[in-house]
Formats: structure tokens, sequence, C-alpha cells
């Protein structure tokens, strides 16, 4: 492997505004934030099972999530999240305060009354 790969973060795979679903739990919601690499306490990185923890040096996303029964944030590695093409609006309550819907079902930020 060649010297420095391992200190440079990768580029993130999915944007801001992005809907995603996760790969193996039923939830999606839509991208808010990225950490280029795992930035969340030790204490939630070790409530996760030895076999399904994520490697901690990938992307991850803060989602405004939501499942059949409730909507939540969440805090997803890269390698757990799939776009989501359902074409299905999330019902999650943040996202009309920090998201304006396009004609396309895609979600944008809203601008601020600063220029």
């Amino acid at each position: 492997m060649p010297t420095g790969v391992i200190d440079k973060p990768r580029q993130a795979k999915f944007k801001i505004g992005q809907v995603v679903r996760h790969r193996i739990h039923p939830f999606r919601g839509v991208i808010f934030d990225v950490d280029p690499t795992f930035s969340n306490t030790d204490e939630w990185y070790e409530s996760i099972p030895v076999e399904m923890r994520p490697a901690k040096d990938q992307p991850f996303y803060h989602l405004f999530a939501e499942n059949e029964v409730t909507e939540y944030i969440a805090y997803v590695s890269e390698q757990n999240l799939l776009p989501d093409t359902s074409g299905d609006p999330i019902r999650h309550p943040q996202v009309d305060e920090v998201f304006d819907k396009d004609g396309e079902g895609n979600y944008r930020v809203k601008r601020s009354g600063l220029h």
C-alpha cells in the first residue's frame, strides 16, 4: 500500500440531501451531515456487537431517519448504506426545516436569508 494512503480519508460516496437506506436494518433517511471518519463516542461504538462493528476509517453519515414506527437521528457508516431509489418522501419532521424538495423528489439544503 502506498505511504500516506491510510492517513487520507476516503471521498464520501453519498452526499447531503441524498435519500439512503440501511443495508441490514429496515430504515431509511436523508443525509444532513457527513464525517470523513468516525466521530462519535467510544461508548456508542462499543455498543455495536463486535461482529457488526464498522471500520472507523470511512465516512459516517448523520441521517434524519425513519422506520415503519418512528423517526429519529441515525449515525451510519458508509459500508452500511445503499441509495434509496423508492422515490417515497421522507416523513421525518426535521427534513422540512433543513431541506427543500425539488420536483424530482431530491432534497436540497434550504438557502439561508444571508447573501
